[in-house]
């Protein structure tokens, strides 16, 4: 059985365009894949990584730090590969 902190990951926007409609996009598909509910959360505010919108509310520009948070262990894979597309800079070229 996975720990509660392994069921969280700390990632940061890394791209300059900070976290957008494109990779807010990608996310929802990712997230859609989990059993449960992934959140995305900015302290105190949490947001649904399955919708857009909720995603959009965080206003997450480039250096905030994030947490990625699963409600499931089944759901560990991702969680981690949501948290390998942030590292990423959301795949884009360049800065942004």
């Amino acid at each position: 059985m996975e720990s509660l902190t392994d069921m969280i990951r700390k990632v940061f926007v890394k791209n300059s365009l900070g976290l957008h409609a494109r990779p807010a996009a990608m996310i929802t598909r990712m997230a859609g894949k989990a059993e449960k509910t992934i959140w995305i959360v900015d302290g105190e505010k949490r947001a649904d990584a399955s919708s857009v919108i909720d995603i959009l509310t965080l206003n997450a520009g480039k250096g905030t730090s994030l947490s990625i948070e699963t409600e499931s262990e089944n759901d560990i894979d991702v969680l981690n590969d949501l948290a390998k597309f942030f590292e990423s800079g959301f795949g884009e070229d360049g800065d942004g």
